[in-house]
């Protein structure tokens, strides 16, 4: 099996992997299987940068703990015994011009400037849903991007469908969660505005009159273990630690 390892604290897990037979570690986009050794954002970029490789992510020792169900030779035992679920999360699409976006959690348009505000209007379906909203920006998350962005700005997730967020609108819009199948357009009405997906570090700059049209791809994105991965014991270990480093007095 070929075998790929991204992660900026992943030397000693190349290591384990180095004395284990049947194992050639490989370029990652030579692998049939990229190990993402880290926290979400090392999994989104691997994601981007190699997209249609089948994924398994890790969460690493080095700056977080896990629960003593998912030590980090545990989940390496559970990986080559075949183990692991697999999972398919489909992803957004999102076109404007002649740039195509890809997210696992979400596509977002905010204002460029920071003191002025971005005018847009939205179709949902080919249907105007507000002749005009003046805010920070909007954003469209997956299922999977629900936990992530979109609950910073509507305080709730979902698990089906997708959803619409409007980030500190003037007027009164509801948040959504919309089927599937919905086609959401943006125009752009006053900018400059601009466009990211997931933790992508280069926006692209969308200016008056540009539009982008966003909705869930046809191309699904397929990982093991990413329950491990998403383990709420885990999750709470990892707040307990982070609290502990920034507040040090705090008692919980």
């Amino acid at each position: 099996m070929k075998l790929a390892v991204i992660g900026r604290n992943s030397a000693e897990l190349k290591r384990k992997l180095e004395h284990r037979a049947g194992t050639v570690l490989c370029e990652p986009g030579d692998a049939d299987v990229i190990l993402a050794y880290g926290g979400d954002g090392t999994l989104l970029e691997a994601e981007r940068e190699y997209p249609r490789i089948l994924k398994y992510p890790i969460r690493d020792v080095e700056t977080a703990p896990l629960c003593h169900k998912h030590a980090v030779d545990t989940q390496l035992e559970q990986f080559f015994a075949g183990a692991l679920k697999h999972s398919r999360l489909f992803r957004l699409e999102g076109r404007f011009g002649e740039n195509v976006l890809y997210a696992m959690n979400d596509i977002f348009i905010h204002n460029r400037n920071n003191a002025s505000a971005l005018r847009y209007k939205i179709w949902i379906d080919g249907e105007l849903y507000s002749h005009e909203i003046v805010g920070d920006g909007v954003g469209v998350a997956t299922v999977h991007g629900s936990t992530a962005y979109f609950r910073s700005i509507t305080h709730s997730v979902f698990r089906v469908g997708i959803g619409l967020a409007f980030s500190n609108s003037t007027e009164l819009v509801n948040h959504l969660v919309l089927p599937e199948s919905s086609v959401i357009r943006v125009k752009i009405n006053r900018g400059p505005g601009e466009i990211v997906a997931d933790n992508f570090r280069l926006p692209e700059p969308m200016n008056v009159g540009d539009e982008c049209v966003i909705h869930l791809s046809e191309d699904a994105s397929e990982f093991l273990g990413l329950d491990v991965f998403m383990c709420p014991v885990c999750r709470r270990l990892r707040h307990r630690y982070r609290r502990s480093i920034f507040n040090p007095e705090d008692p919980k």
